[in-house]
């Protein structure tokens, strides 16, 4: 089936960042877990377009509205031609930062280096996402895109933050793009600064800038907000979350499409075994953990890895079964000798591995440590850095990796088991666990072919069902952005896909 989207162009959606530094007139300052790599970090490389789409820097082609729907962004509309063509018309008059107008030409000329190897800008999980076979222009205003093959989330995949549309760099505008607020400053894991747009289309912001200051401990973000040096926190701790409310400090707390998990070393060591897997996942009670971790603010305990404010969930209810766990153990050739397991004549040890940015990981996995120990199961729990926690999955020196990731930051389900669970012929490939299901992979493949949304639900329903059954990767709880602001702040929402923070709208008063 052929579609045309010719939306209303909605409000583009954006939001602020920080610095600690006292508040100045029409600044806002935001403590964030994350923060610029370099100087001016390209926001097409890496995962770096997040930080820019969400201060209001960069816009992309299509968005995503509050409700998960995709709206045109820069562009007027999209249509598909063909199977594989898409044509996306552009909104007259935008200009880039520097003043040029944008063009269908500006357009291919941005994207075009994400897949030239050794530009900056080269992103091969953009390439696996976009699997573009060529771009053409139409005249002024009208891009040609071509895939590969067939591929139902192309729109949603114009909404990701690193498909940016970038004029040509500058030394006043080395991020030169299109929203409401311009690049201004980066100081390389500490500091974002960007200041207002006069001349955006839909009006100058009521803020004059934003400071996203990199803040990786969660309790020190939250002490520098106590002490007046930020104004807003993103990922504040969920267990202090009642105490700040009640000294004056506004609260956002509403659902996401973060998803709380484990990614699994299926390839060896003992959770290479299905069996045991599913032993594992049964025995956490995910809604203890919600309730002890997370203060019962933060989440909901998840059984389907898409949560419901998505929209494509299906209805797998998290279980929680010590005793089937111990079942499924005994089942995949374990040993119970007084109250420990043996596997191969070893204690059976589980080593978990996780990070410290977001404030609920480490008593996650804590209690997921305890909730092992308390059927017989060694478990080891050690805090690291993300990319090295992956390391050791890929490695076999650890089994489990507890780490929170945004399921569909482009509204659309394939992105999440694309990318974590898909064999070797996905581009988009970051399965370090080496998990290995042929139906899931011919599954993933049509889900991308299917153009009609009742068949493609029914698709990923079953990718769903898959990874539940074979606990391919074990999820804990669906997150929710849990935030707090000073008073005087107006007009932020949180957004579920968490990719827009800032917009024209957002204003500081004291």
């Amino acid at each position: 089936m052929f579609r045309s989207l010719a939306l209303a162009a909605l409000a583009a959606l954006t939001l602020p960042f920080a610095h600690p530094s006292a508040a100045q007139e029409g600044s806002l300052t935001i403590a964030y877990h994350s923060g610029p790599a370099n100087e001016a970090p390209d926001p097409r490389a890496r995962q770096y377009g997040w930080l820019s789409n969400q201060s209001g820097v960069t816009e992309t082609l299509m968005g995503l509205d509050r409700d998960l729907q995709l709206y045109p962004r820069l562009a007027e509309g999209i249509e598909q031609t063909d199977l594989t063509t898409w044509r996306v018309t552009l909104r007259e008059g935008i200009t880039f930062h520097d003043g040029s107008p944008v063009t269908a030409q500006s357009v291919v000329d941005s994207l075009t280096p994400i897949a030239e190897e050794g530009h900056p800008a080269h992103n091969l999980r953009l390439v696996g996402l976009l699997d573009l076979a060529g771009m053409e222009t139409d005249g002024e205003l009208i891009v040609v895109f071509r895939t590969n093959s067939p591929n139902a989330a192309f729109p949603w995949t114009l909404t990701e933050p690193g498909i940016a549309i970038l004029g040509e760099a500058s030394e006043d505008f080395p991020i030169n793009a299109t929203g409401p607020f311009i690049f201004r400053e980066a100081v390389p894991d500490q500091l974002y600064r960007v200041e207002a747009n006069p001349n955006y289309r839909d009006g100058a912001p009521a803020l004059a800038e934003v400071r996203v200051v990199k803040t990786v401990d969660p309790a020190a973000a939250a002490l520098a907000f106590e002490a007046g040096e930020v104004d807003l926190v993103i990922n504040y701790p969920e267990t202090d979350y009642e105490r700040i409310l009640s000294t004056g400090a506004q609260g956002f707390a509403a659902p996401t499409t973060r998803l709380f998990f484990y990614g699994l070393n299926a390839s060896n060591g003992p959770l290479e075994n299905p069996h045991i897997r599913r032993a594992v996942s049964l025995a956490i009670d995910r809604q203890g953990i919600v309730d002890a971790a997370l203060s019962g603010v933060g989440g909901v305990p998840a059984g389907a890895i898409f949560p419901r404010v998505m929209g494509w969930a299906a209805d797998i209810a998290p279980t929680y079964d010590p005793d089937e766990a111990e079942r499924l153990l005994a089942e995949a050739g374990a040993v119970k000798e007084g109250n420990r397991w043996m596997l191969d004549g070893q204690p059976l040890t589980i080593d978990i591995v996780t990070y410290a940015s977001r404030a609920a990981l480490p008593p996650t996995a804590e209690l997921t440590q305890a909730y092992l120990e308390a059927i017989g199961v060694t478990a080891t729990v050690s805090i690291g850095e993300f990319g090295a926690n992956n390391d050791a999955i890929k490695n076999g020196t650890a089994d489990m990796h507890l780490q929170a990731w945004g399921t569909a930051p482009q509204g659309d389900p394939s992105y999440f088991p694309e990318t974590l669970l898909a064999g070797p012929g996905f581009k988009v490939g970051g399965n370090v666990g080496g998990y290995a299901n042929a139906e899931l992979d011919a599954l993933l493949v049509e889900g991308r072919k299917i153009f009609d949304e009742a068949e493609r639900r029914a698709t990923y329903t079953r990718v769903q069902e898959i990874i539940a059954a074979e606990a391919a990767l074990i999820p804990v709880f669906h997150a929710s952005a849990v935030t707090v602001g000073r008073a005087g702040l107006k007009n932020y929402v949180v957004h579920p896909a968490e990719t827009y923070w800032i917009d024209t709208q957002v204003s500081l008063s004291e």
